[in-house]
């Protein structure tokens, strides 16, 4: 059992903990809070030890009457590997801590490449991440782009991908965030970020993206246009996306015919705080015409990159050498489809 601790218990930090936790080849050491909030209640209430990342706020989770067990640097000896899940930007400084500590770490999407140095997708690189001591789990909207674009990759090849990205204004808690009335360009250059962080697992792959920010805070969706290498049918797309762990064929015929729907379904599932760690690509919108194939697909923001974190660190301390091992053994623990 390799000990994990968890920088940082929010959106993605809790649910890793929850990821970790239902694995039977590592343990959390514990999880970290700033502040002495309902997130850090509910940490000690299901059994986490809790760590502060600033020592001089003890004294305000002592009036709170919410436990802790030490500091973060405490935490940190304590462990083999620590899954940073800060804020974007505090991660990258925190590797310098993690460097001198001798300590593996995996950062998020937030973080740039460029700062980390190595990107991780369990699909795409599982093998480049084996062993090595830092990498970065890609974030939300490039693990789904991943996700249905390797398998397609794989199955008749990639000439050319072009995608529209349409983004939540935030996630449903993030009350300071929007737009509320507006679709705004996110960025309004072209392309956006999300192409050139593909490149980070899929190398080599020619991909073009635009996004927007909309006023939605459930999900992601995505529109694309894939260019393809060799003439392929429909139904062998759709063979191989349903052949595809962590990708889910959903059928607006059937009453998923939205976002909001999607969301609908994975309470249905019985998922612990609605999650979606499936990428949901509605069967109806896939189409090939004169060589290009065109589909719509949406991303749970909170929780698509969960179980790639797991693999992560299953492949930086080798627990496992063979990524589809992986990612069975990950999905089997956490009930995914």
């Amino acid at each position: 059992m390799k000990s994990v601790a968890v920088n940082g218990y929010g959106t993605i930090g809790k649910r890793v903990a929850d990821a970790v936790s239902a694995q039977d080849d590592m343990k959390i050491v514990g999880v970290s809070k700033t502040k002495p909030d309902f997130e850090a209640r509910m940490a000690v209430e299901k059994g986490y030890s809790l760590y502060i990342s600033i020592p001089e706020k003890e004294k305000l989770f002592q009036e709170a009457g919410i436990e802790i067990s030490g500091t973060v640097d405490e935490m940190l000896d304590e462990s083999d590997i620590v899954v940073d899940c800060t804020p974007e930007g505090i991660g990258a400084k925190n590797l310098e801590k993690y460097k001198e500590l001798g300590l593996k770490a995996i950062f998020q999407g937030g973080e740039k490449h460029d700062n980390i140095r190595l990107s991780f997708n369990s699909f795409a690189n599982y093998s480049d991440s084996f062993g090595k001591d830092y990498t970065r789990v890609v974030s939300c909207n490039t693990t789904g782009l991943t996700r249905t674009l390797k398998p397609i990759n794989d199955l008749c090849g990639i000439k050319k991908v072009r995608a529209v990205m349409v983004r939540r204004g935030g996630d449903p808690s993030q009350i300071n965030k929007g737009p509320i009335n507006a679709v705004v360009p996110n960025p309004p250059t072209v392309p956006s970020h999300h192409g050139p962080d593909l490149k980070t697992v899929m190398y080599g792959v020619d991909i073009n993206t635009v996004a927007l920010l909309v006023p939605t805070t459930l999900m992601h969706q995505h529109n694309l246009m894939v260019e393809l290498e060799n003439p392929v049918e429909v139904e062998e797309i759709i063979a191989k996306l349903e052949a595809t762990p962590r990708v889910l064929l959903v059928k607006a015929s059937e009453g998923i015919g939205s976002t909001a729907e999607v969301m609908e379904y994975a309470k249905e599932l019985g998922r612990s705080r609605n999650d979606l760690f499936e990428i949901p690509v509605w069967q109806e919108s896939l189409n090939v015409v004169d060589g290009e194939l065109y589909y719509m697909q949406a991303v749970h923001q909170e929780s698509d990159v969960v179980p790639e974190n797991v693999d992560a660190i299953r492949a930086m301390l080798e627990l496992e050498e063979d990524n589809n091992k992986s990612i069975e053994k990950t999905n089997k623990a956490m009930g995914i489809l």
